[in-house]
């Protein structure tokens, strides 16, 4: 099978790669589309996300949806052909945190193409990928492809929402109008938020989180625009920059809430932190999700408007065109990689 590979930085490949058939309680997943992250980006990019460095070639991709080529002996799973999208996680479910209802940061966790652990778990941008049948669920009968590929995402979106509490009738900033923080305009409107206002470097990013729902948007660092005025009872960090931050911190209201989402950049980061002290500001982090995975695949089901992330379409062969298309704010939002053998 072909597999996208990352070795060191700014070092990605497709190559050949062995399938592992699977064993008693795993199914073999045919991949057809996997979205790119900004992860994945960081890995190609700078060989490293945060604090997870490359340390040997990785598979990347965590954002899979295929149709389920091969079960163990056991039979555990869908039937072959069945169309599925892939739980990139897997939890311990031993450790305090996991017992406590929050596998989400199980220190533990396996999850696909991720450099947290060594050996690296290999990740979801392979022809053929076998995985726990755990992870798999089945997708609703009329939910194509294209959109459960958001299925990941969507799931990270939706638990960094529900970290900031209720969000009924509120006024909400979310800085950066990537994927992850389009997504996360939908769902605040989905939620009932009276207006999410989203800041952005770039138009293109802004067009598309109006289209996801945005009452406002705003072009970050610009002094002139009128929609700065004002605070906000809830303000989401989607950029992972420290200038988005410092704008969450400072636009929020007294007593309100930060979620930050992005993540920063490895070491320290400047924290406007007499600010969140003297006002009593609660600053929550989101990381990843757990059983929101399942209501994101609902959400999708249901017409979540968020079609316009998915902007291109790449075939594997052309894996690096893909990646550089998806660094490139200003024309792309969500890159996919079409894993389907060619002819």
């Amino acid at each position: 099978m072909q597999a996208c590979v990352v070795h060191t930085a700014g070092d990605l490949r497709v190559e050949r790669r062995s399938p592992a058939p699977p064993g008693p309680g795993q199914v073999t997943v045919a991949v057809a589309l996997g979205g790119i992250c900004g992860s994945d980006l960081h890995y190609y990019r700078h060989g490293r996300v945060g604090d997870f460095t490359v340390r040997e070639p990785m598979v990347l991709g965590h954002e899979v949806v295929g149709h389920i080529a091969a079960t163990g002996a056991d039979g555990e799973g869908p039937a072959v052909g069945t169309p599925v999208a892939v739980h990139p996680a897997t939890p311990c479910d031993s450790c305090p945190d996991c017992a406590a209802g929050r596998r989400n940061i199980c220190a533990h966790t396996r999850y696909l193409g991720s450099a947290a652990r060594t050996p690296h778990v290999q990740g979801g941008f392979a022809q053929l990928v076998t995985v726990p049948a755990a992870q798999i669920r089945t997708l609703p009968p009329g939910l194509d492809l294209r959109r459960a590929v958001l299925a990941e995402p969507l799931s990270v979106a939706l638990h960094a929402v529900r970290r900031a509490g209720d969000v009924t009738g509120k006024r909400v900033l979310v800085t950066g109008a990537g994927p992850i923080g389009c997504l996360v305009t939908a769902v605040l409107r989905d939620r009932g938020a009276a207006e999410v206002v989203v800041s952005d470097l770039l138009d293109t990013p802004l067009s598309i989180a109006t289209a996801c729902g945005a009452t406002a948007t705003l072009r970050a660092g610009d002094p002139h625009d009128s929609t700065r005025t004002g605070v906000f009872d809830i303000a989401v960090e989607a950029s992972g920059a420290p200038g988005g931050l410092r704008s969450c911190v400072e636009r929020v209201r007294r007593g309100g809430t930060v979620v930050m989402l992005g993540l920063l950049p490895p070491g320290e980061v400047p924290l406007l932190g007499n600010i969140a002290v003297t006002r009593e500001l609660e600053l929550r982090g989101a990381f990843r999700f757990d059983s929101e995975f399942d209501e994101a695949i609902g959400l999708l089901a249901r017409g979540l408007p968020v079609d316009a992330v998915v902007t291109h379409t790449f075939p594997l062969a052309e894996a690096r065109a893909a990646f550089d298309l998806a660094h490139d704010r200003a024309a792309a939002s969500k890159v996919l990689l079409d894993l389907t053998p060619r002819a």
